[in-house]
């Protein structure tokens, strides 16, 4: 019977002295003169299986050839090991090479960095993090839509084709079907009404406008798919393709929003601790030691809840010389928000803050100097959500729009909005490649991205 790693481990003791066949990929092989072991993974779970092969095997001979990243398929009996590391084995009866790999595959049995790894990007899943990295980013994916499907949530698939200047112009990729060589002008400027669109349009950087017309159509709704900013950046957070998670809640204010944040945090967290025992234990040992308790205080812990003024304060009275000095009209830096997780001892939410550096469309609060905005900080991580209430007043929004210099023809059917039944509504962000660094302890996006667009890369 053909069978999946993952179904043999969840039916080893049941399967024993069976005859199973399986299908899948050599990741060591050490060869003895009377006998053979196959560290054999699937790709179905993190854990491989351990074939034994002995010199009555017919082809012997030809199964020592077998080099490592090979393709093959094995028949056999399920059998209880004599090794302490592992409860079974499979004592292959048939071993048949279903696609040779070279002797110069880069996957060898052995350490690589994940620098190496990153150039070897189509092949990098095969090797123990890598696998687990993307297992864990499918589970959690699962995790989002699961609860999300579970509150009566619509999930809206938004376009990535737009006109909407949500984020600003100068951070989207502009689009057009033009001939670059052969640009059609008009008044001293390119004649977009020439393009496939008769306009400017973009790849979207946010699906939150187009969010906001079908909250106010059912209620609740969220999305989940790539985004796209062009900002020049090679930290380890950014990347120039990712993917979000933005809810949009109609009749919600900022602090139910807060409430939602903070249980759909748990229940991701709680979801992948059950469906991914080992790869969080793998990532427990050898990648972010503690990541298991970290994860695991999460669940217990009662959310801070502090305005921005009030994090500044805490951070001017802190005796620490900052590299950043905290200001009340600024952003807060990568080292105050790893202060304000430690000072508060898990995740803070930070509200209020103040109008300028925040976005149009958030809503302004009774002091008309701060926004009814919120990030959520997390221990080891950071900024790991960002939402608002957003501006139901219509004409407080255009006098917004106006005060930012938004082009209000790019966006006037979402200004409609307000006019047409509108409500006190909010929403928020999730950066996904950013809730994976969490879950995993991996430091760099570009480790939890299958092919990472990053300025200067855009291989395979």
């Amino acid at each position: 019977m053909m069978k999946d790693v993952k179904e043999i481990r969840a039916n080893a003791k049941e399967w024993l002295d069976e005859v199973i066949t399986v299908q899948g990929w050599v990741r060591n092989h050490r060869k003895q003169k009377e006998f053979g072991f196959i560290d054999f993974n699937d790709g179905t779970c993190f854990e491989s299986l351990q074939i034994v092969y002995e010199k009555d095997i017919s082809h012997f001979d030809d199964v020592q050839k077998i080099s490592v990243g090979s393709a093959i398929e094995v028949t056999g009996v399920l059998v209880k090991s004599f090794n302490e590391k592992q409860a079974f084995e499979l004592k292959a009866k048939e071993v048949t090479l279903l696609g040779a790999c070279p002797e110069d595959y880069p996957i060898q049995p052995k350490r690589h960095t994940r620098e190496f790894l990153r150039e070897q990007a189509y092949l990098r899943p095969r090797t123990n993090l890598f696998g687990a990295i993307f297992r864990v980013r499918s589970v959690a994916a699962m995790a989002i839509h699961e609860y999300f499907q579970s509150h009566n949530y619509v999930y809206v698939h938004t376009p990535l084709i737009t006109t909407a200047d949500c984020e600003g112009s100068d951070q989207m990729f502009k689009i057009t079907t033009l001939d670059m060589n052969h640009l059609p002008m008009k008044d001293g400027q390119v004649d977009m009404s020439k393009d496939l669109f008769g306009k400017q349009a973009f790849v979207t950087g946010t699906g939150q406008l187009h969010g906001e017309a079908f909250a106010m159509a059912y209620k609740k709704i969220y999305t989940f798919g790539p985004t796209f900013r062009t900002e020049n950046s090679n930290t380890k957070t950014h990347a120039n393709e990712f993917w979000m998670i933005e809810p949009e809640i109609a009749f919600c204010d900022l602090n139910q929003l807060m409430d939602i944040e903070e249980e759909m945090l748990k229940y991701i967290i709680q979801y992948v601790l059950e469906k991914c025992e080992a790869e969080i234990n793998f990532f427990d040992t050898f990648v972010e030691k503690g990541l298991k308790d970290k994860l695991t205080k999460v669940l217990s812990s009662k959310f801070v809840r502090i305005t921005h003024r009030n994090v500044i304060d805490i951070l001017k009275k802190a005796n620490i010389k900052w590299e950043f000095e905290p200001d009340y009209e600024s952003d807060i830096a990568k080292e105050h928000e790893k202060y304000i997780t430690e000072y508060f001892n898990g995740p803070v939410f930070i509200t209020n803050w103040p109008k300028d550096i925040k976005a149009w469309y958030m809503k302004l609060n009774d002091d008309q100097k701060t926004v009814a905005a919120v990030d959520l900080e997390v221990p080891g991580a950071g900024e790991l959500m960002g939402g608002s209430q957003r501006e139901e007043n219509y004409d407080q929004l255009i006098k917004r729009m106006k005060e930012m210099h938004i082009d209000r023809n790019t966006v006037d059917w979402f200004c409609n909005l307000r006019r047409y039944g509108g409500c006190y509504h909010s929403g928020f962000g999730m950066g996904f490649e950013r809730m994976i660094m969490y879950l995993t302890g991996i430091e760099n996006i570009r480790d939890v991205l299958p092919f990472p667009r990053t300025p200067k890369n855009c291989e395979y």
